[in-house]
């Protein structure tokens, strides 16, 4: 088979940041006047979460050091659901990838997974919270703020989320998901994240968002009753910086690695277009994307194997790695089993590229529009093919960095492990 050649592209996205993040943590949690709600002596759990949310670590350990000066002892919540395969020891395990260790942070870390009931909602759906936080006078949420990748409505991922999704641990993510199934996301996450601020003693929180390069472009603190219309602000903001692919009709899409510190679903399914449907995009949905290749897992998400189901095909190595236990308890607590089932694959990508360029109808393999990027959300750069070029050199948020060339396999049939910036 003659495989179409590729040229590298750099997009232009908007590129708001934060300089420095620790001093700006401090100057929102400044604004709060929580010296006012917060008396010496007084503990606050702080809420840290599965994703992989840039400079989170820094993030984290300037809340702890605020509530330090405050006189408040802080210790750290590990607050995410069924992740971590659903243990104490899992759960740990993410945080210290993301940096965030009791010696780095000067605090305790709890991650147990035991949880009270708050409350009842009205629909009868009962509140857990994470036993943790329960026996702390104060609560301080932090999270990124971005749209879900199946979830839809005013709130998406976020504070909100957090407090139920989180908080709720693996016993609060699982009755929340199967409520989802009866109920719209936006009903239950207000009704169960007001039983929690109303009796969680939660003292309010920081919102992240990020640009499209993966950094961290804002961060807003807020106090409880704030939280919920100023997380539509930061909704609106998180869409219009989401990082998204060069072009929005593909034949085929590689991508090279998969993994639950880059999204809920492995891979973020508003940058590929499948969060209505598992594999093609809905009718008013962009990008429209033919097939989508996984080449493998990232280190980070220790074999939870989510999102490989949004896939056609996959290259064996990616299977090999997947930790099916802790797979299958992700994907069913989250009432969305087909995102955890495994496609055809193949060992080498010369040999699944073959296989997936024969399923794209009658284009011949050497005009078909292939993109190729490192995970969701790493899409500065990207490989095109060449039927992409002509239309690429005329795009001014569009820099072409190379001709074209032939795909790079090695003797073995195989690609560069990971996509590389150049």
């Amino acid at each position: 088979m003659t495989f179409p050649r590729i040229f590298r592209v750099r997009q232009k996205f908007e590129r708001t940041r934060v300089a420095d993040v620790a001093a700006e943590a401090r100057r929102e949690l400044e604004r709060l006047n929580l010296r006012e709600r917060v008396r010496p002596g007084q503990t606050v759990a702080i809420t840290a979460g599965s994703r992989g949310i840039a400079n989170i670590h820094l993030i984290i350990k300037a809340v702890v050091d605020f509530f330090k000066e405050l006189g408040a002892p802080p210790f750290i919540v590990a607050a995410m659901g069924s992740h971590g395969g659903g243990t104490s020891e899992g759960q740990r395990r993410i945080l210290t990838d993301f940096g965030i260790t009791e010696d780095f942070c000067g605090c305790p870390i709890r991650s147990s997974m035991e949880t009270v009931i708050l409350d009842h909602t009205p629909e009868g759906i009962p509140v857990h919270f994470a036993g943790d936080a329960s026996g702390a006078d104060h609560v301080f949420v932090v999270n990124r703020v971005k749209p879900h990748t199946r979830l839809v409505g005013e709130l998406q991922s976020g504070l909100m989320k957090m407090m139920l999704i989180g908080l709720g641990k693996h016993a609060g993510a699982h009755v929340y998901h199967r409520a989802f199934a009866d109920f719209s996301f936006d009903q239950i996450v207000r009704s169960a994240a007001q039983r929690v601020i109303e009796k969680g003693r939660v003292l309010g929180g920081l919102g992240i968002v990020e640009n499209a390069h993966d950094e961290t472009a804002l961060l807003c603190a807020v106090l409880p009753r704030e939280m919920e219309e100023q997380e539509k602000q930061l909704l609106a903001l998180a869409r219009r910086w989401l990082p998204r692919l060069p072009f929005d009709h593909a034949d085929i899409l590689i991508v090279d690695e998969i993994g639950k510190e880059i999204s809920g679903c492995g891979m973020d399914t508003n940058v590929v277009g499948r969060k209505f449907q598992m594999h093609q995009a809905a009718p008013e949905e962009s990008p429209k994307i033919k097939r989508i290749i996984v080449r493998g897992l990232t280190e980070q998400t220790h074999g939870n194997a989510t999102g490989l189901g949004y896939a056609e095909f996959c290259l064996t190595r990616a299977v090999e790695a997947m930790d099916r236990r802790s797979t299958w308890i992700n994907v069913t607590t989250s009432g969305y089993p087909a995102v955890g089932m495994i496609p055809p694959h193949y060992d080498t990508d010369r040999e699944v590229l073959e296989v997936a360029l024969g399923t794209i109808g009658l284009v011949e393999p050497p005009r078909a529009r292939l993109l190729w990027i490192r995970n969701t959300l790493d899409v500065v750069e990207a490989e095109c093919s060449e039927a992409f070029l002509e239309a690429a050199r005329q795009r001014s948020d569009l820099e072409v960095l190379g001709e074209p060339r032939p795909l790079p396999f090695d003797a073995a049939g195989n690609l560069p492990k990971t996509l590389r910036h150049g």
